[in-house]
């Protein structure tokens, strides 16, 4: 045997050469051991190599069909399972369609798609009634709305809702409303507009629950005889003083609640007297504060005694220290020679000046404007300490702003975006100042600072009696009866709103600060109280 042929090589075996089928192993060995000590022949060789082959492939056979007796026996136990799990949800019953059910493949898929429109109506019936309750509890708008902040009472005349809302609310109160007077101008027809020939006291009855103090603080205020938004706080407490003065705690009732229900039909008389300042609304909100704070444990006659304390304190640390701190820090801003414009009446000004000219000499300009003139009052005060006056209508203004170095101007309330809110006509002498590059001082306690934003006029005003712009001149009144003429609207504006871009630095009794930062300040105090 050559070594290409030896045993190394080809381990398949022939029988001879008339057979192409291989041979068993044992038959193989044995040939081969026969054939060990001879040389293979020719057609010997290519038996051997014909049997390789076919071995081979009988193997290859042999795999694939152990391959699908695998799988064949695999299939039916999967079918089987498949077919469980149909039949527990109840879609085919188990095993095959012919030989379980008897029913030809045509039925089944008919009643398997009637299950399935079925299940899909139940599951569309379920949603659109998910649906329907998620749209009762929440409706989500298709495109986000714009939150609106609900306008206060007094700015929605022109609203018969609220109107109504407002005359029950009284009537619950037994608080007279007060009506509207003469033809408004079409711009404020959401205002109130009030004449003094009708104050709300003759509407009142001998049955009414209001305190005399707050009947005559509310007469006062409607008739024009407590003005200014300092000398209207202050008489406000005092006049809250003397309502707890005089109060006593039902039997089975705590004062910090009784005596807070007690106020709100006495505020709500007041605000339809005129209506209330920023002042006297930071005021009001105080005197509540303190007064729900008061212990139920503590006796009727300690609890006065200790709001008393608090109001006391309020009118002499909020007003009368503030002035005097305001007064120091723009005493700074005085200087020798200085010439000094004011508007109307103010009385925290006024005081600023009075105390400046013991030390200083300046001269001031006084600027006034109908139909109220209320500068004549700062003109005389002025002149009783010894300064020198100027005294101008407003419309001459822009030819005495040249001779002007510095304009102060006092403040209703300065609200929460840098707006100034002061007696109508500051706006317009600010606009002619800032023109003429003349610094404004704005000069205003913190207890008037207020949370509402505006920009404008327009929204929230005060209308005053229309009556007040009648001028007789020779005993002649040419606007008498104007009320007759349904086309004439006579428009009496209280105050203005001026822009932070026109007032370069506000005094306070916390400094000198500018407009914008109002709102740290308002955060402050909120902090505090």
């Amino acid at each position: 045997m050559s070594d290409r042929d030896g045993p190394s090589s080809e381990t398949s075996c022939g029988s001879g050469a008339t057979s192409a089928s291989p041979a068993p192993d044992g038959e193989c060995k044995k040939f081969m051991q026969q054939k060990s000590g001879q040389e293979l022949t020719k057609e010997e060789k290519q038996q051997l190599r014909k049997a390789k082959k076919q071995q081979k492939k009988h193997r290859k056979e042999d795999k694939t069909a152990d391959v699908g007796n695998s799988f064949a026996t695999e299939v039916p136990k999967k079918q089987q399972k498949d077919a469980t799990a149909n039949a527990a949800s109840g879609d085919m019953p188990i095993g095959n369609e012919k030989s379980l059910t008897g029913k030809a493949k045509n039925e089944l898929r008919a009643e398997r798609k009637a299950k399935q429109d079925e299940r899909a109506k139940q599951s569309k019936k379920l949603d659109q009634g998910q649906q329907a309750v998620s749209t009762k509890t929440k409706p989500v708008p298709s495109e986000p709305q714009q939150v609106v902040k609900r306008l206060p009472d007094y700015v929605q005349a022109d609203d018969p809702a609220v109107c109504k809302k407002m005359a029950k609310k009284l009537e619950r109160q037994q608080i007279p409303q007060r009506q509207d007077y003469g033809n408004k101008v079409g711009l404020f027809l959401h205002l109130h507009q009030y004449s003094r020939k009708m104050p709300l006291t003759q509407q009142l009855t001998t049955l009414s629950t209001v305190h005399p103090a707050i009947v005559r603080l509310g007469l006062q205020y409607s008739q024009g005889i407590i003005t200014g938004s300092n000398a209207r706080c202050i008489a406000l407490l005092h006049a809250f003083k003397q309502v707890i003065r005089d109060y006593s705690t039902p039997p089975n009732e705590e004062l910090s609640r009784d005596l807070v229900n007690k106020l709100k039909p006495y505020i709500s008389f007041l605000n339809q007297c005129r209506s209330l300042s920023a002042s006297m609304g930071n005021a009001i909100k105080f005197i509540k504060k303190e007064i729900s704070n008061i212990a139920g444990s503590s006796r009727e006659d300690e609890a006065k005694a200790i709001l008393f304390e608090c109001i006391d304190k309020y009118v002499k640390e909020k007003i009368h220290l503030a002035a005097e701190a305001i007064s120091k820090s723009a005493f700074e801003k005085i200087n020798e020679g200085d010439v000094i414009l004011v508007y109307a009446c103010s009385s925290l000004v006024t005081s600023i000046l009075c105390d400046a000219h013991k030390r200083k000499k300046f001269k001031v300009v006084v600027v006034d404007s109908r139909p109220k003139l209320e500068g004549r009052e700062t003109l005389r005060r002025l002149v009783k300490n010894g300064i020198h006056c100027t005294y101008v209508l407003i419309g001459a203004v822009s030819y005495i702003l040249p001779e002007v170095s510095k304009v102060f101007l006092g403040a209703h309330a300065l609200l929460a975006n840098g707006y100034v809110m002061s007696r109508v006509g500051t706006s317009q002498i600010a606009l002619v100042a800032k023109a003429y590059n003349i610094p404004v001082l704005v000069c205003c306690e913190t207890h008037k600072f207020c949370e509402r934003v505006q920009t404008d006029s327009f929204v929230s005003n005060e209308l005053d009696d229309p009556d007040d712009l009648l001028v007789t001149r020779r005993g002649r009144t040419p606007l008498q009866d104007w009320q007759a003429n349904s086309k004439l609207h006579l428009l009496n504006l209280v105050y203005d709103v001026t822009p932070p871009d026109f007032v370069d630095l506000v005094i306070t009794d916390l400094g000198m600060i500018p407009c914008t930062s109002v709102p740290v300040v308002l955060r402050v105090k909120n902090v505090e109280y």
